[in-house]
């Protein structure tokens, strides 16, 4: 965050969501119970170096290393912090002074600090260990409304994939050297991550909802979430269909990599000069768009997310829990995570920034990418983001953008056909044939074979289609062209028409 934002919260002072602690030569022992207070209530901003008054007193040069690594190794230790919760704060500097600021968010579980549970009111930070009535109630409304938190207790590490842990670990290492993840095992990792938790209304422990969404093999997934998908789809030409689909219900980290491979093989890239680096616009616009689907969806209901490339703009859907409804304003709105654990995933590994400052970057590089227009946020049960676009001239189309003799051409650019894929387009071009009859054009004797590498990825492309889809078993079914694997035999017909 700029120093600019920083001092602007500092004038404010002290509130429900403002701590200031001044912590000059030692780390004070009541910035824990903010912290614990922050993480049971709404969040906020906890600024060390800063007296009372607001005014910035500083941290002593030989002590501020100090100060951070205990503040570090204090919310990870959990005689201090019960669950822990991973936290690094910033060092800034106004007018020679250095002073530590960390924006510690709301928790999805109820925390305690040094054995005792604290939450934020406007004096402060108000114990309530034994206040039942309160306390049953922060229970309840943690359960209510963080569904990321719902405990498998069936599910196993086998469950899990190691190749994806590994993965985050060796991302998180790369951003910050030095993390702690890298001398974590596995289910430490998962552990420090709040991804394996006790339910203390149940007694029941295991690992959660985001643990599995994150790093779950698919068939896991499927028998948890069985409706989880996100839809990719290109509509520029056809659009009473689509030029292009990718259907996603794998994990959310394969699901990141894809939808942004998606954005990227269908809209243009832009370069800026932003602060004498050159930087893609685009990719900072869907980094923030992408992770926004993923990180902040209510994945207990089945409404299936989209995101929708089309003429003129992109837009995206996916169900929520509202925090309030209608547009977003970047100047005035509250950040509020809807899955803080998969939200800090995402965080640690570069796919997200801190909480906010995503959409404000997002209304600043959509303006310079669209020539001024500003993307629309709307919070409702369905929340909705729409990324205007403008018209690109012919050197600056992508490949699969540039005009060509037909709109037809350019859904076949949009769209990679294997060799297997166009072999079963040319057999059945204007034919209505049974599996033994391609099988036998082809001269293909493995019917798995057959099956896995041409025929279910052709349905799945929407090229093939069966002449009697309700019974997929018949002993009459046969197989045929769809419209758009009609069009592609042509445009594959024509070209090799130009190059004889």
């Amino acid at each position: 965050m700029k120093i600019e934002r920083l001092l602007e919260i500092i004038d404010k002072g002290e509130s429900i969501e403002e701590e200031f602690k001044e912590c000059r030569e030692d780390l004070s022992r009541e910035v824990f119970k903010s912290v614990c207070s922050f993480l049971n209530t709404k969040g906020g901003h906890l600024f060390m170096g800063v007296d009372d008054n607001g005014r910035i007193t500083g941290i002593a040069d030989d002590r501020l290393e100090s100060i951070k690594l205990n503040f570090v190794s204090s919310v990870n230790n959990p005689q201090k912090l019960s669950p822990t919760f991973y936290l690094v704060p910033e060092v800034y500097e106004y007018k020679g002074r250095k002073f530590l600021y960390v924006y510690v968010p709301e928790s999805s579980q109820v925390h305690n600090c040094n054995n005792r549970i604290y939450i934020r009111n406007e004096d402060g930070d108000f114990e309530i260990t034994r206040n039942h009535s309160i306390l049953s109630q922060l229970y309840t409304s943690k359960q209510a409304t963080y569904t990321e938190n719902r405990v498998y207790p069936y599910v196993q590490m086998t469950d899990l994939r190691q190749d994806l842990i590994e993965r985050v670990r060796k991302r998180a290492s790369l951003l910050k050297p030095g993390h702690p993840w890298e001398t974590m095992n596995d289910m430490e990792l998962l552990l420090s991550s709040q991804l394996y938790q006790k339910d203390y209304l149940t007694g029941k422990e295991g690992f959660t909802l985001a643990g599995v969404m994150l790093f779950g093999k698919d068939n896991v997934i499927r028998s948890i979430i069985p409706y989880h998908k996100t839809d990719a789809i290109l509509r520029r030409i056809d659009l009473d269909r689509y030029d292009d689909r990718d259907y996603i219900d794998t994990n959310l980290i394969d699901s990141y990599d894809r939808l942004m491979a998606f954005c990227e093989k269908h809209l243009p890239d832009r370069f800026f000069q932003i602060d004498d680096q050159r930087i893609s616009i685009r990719n900072h616009i869907f980094r923030e768009v992408v992770a926004n689907i993923l990180m902040h969806r209510e994945y207990m209901n089945p409404f299936p997310a989209k995101l929708i490339i089309e003429r003129d703009r992109v837009r995206t859907e996916n169900s929520n829990k509202p925090h309030g409804r209608g547009a977003i304003n970047p100047d005035n709105f509250s950040p509020f995570p809807k899955n803080p654990n998969i939200c800090r995933m995402f965080k640690e590994i570069g796919y997200a920034d801190e909480l906010g400052s995503g959409v404000r970057k997002l209304f600043k590089y959509v303006k310079l990418y669209s020539e001024g227009k500003e993307p629309e946020l709307i919070e409702e049960d369905i929340f909705k983001i729409i990324i205007p676009l403008i018209s690109m001239s012919e050197s600056n189309q992508t490949a699969h953008d540039t005009a060509h003799d037909t709109a037809h051409d350019t859904a076949h650019d949009n769209m990679e056909l294997s060799d297997q894929e166009r072999k079963i387009i040319i057999v059945l071009a204007d034919k209505e044939l049974s599996r033994k009859e391609v099988l036998a054009i082809l001269k293909i004797s493995h019917r798995t074979t057959f099956r896995e590498s041409y025929l279910n990825p052709a349905i799945e492309n929407d090229l093939v289609e069966m002449t009697i889809p309700d019974k997929p078993r018949s002993k009459n079914q046969k197989y045929r062209l769809t419209e758009k694997g009609k069009r592609l035999f042509k445009l594959l017909r024509k070209m090799r028409r130009l190059r004889d």
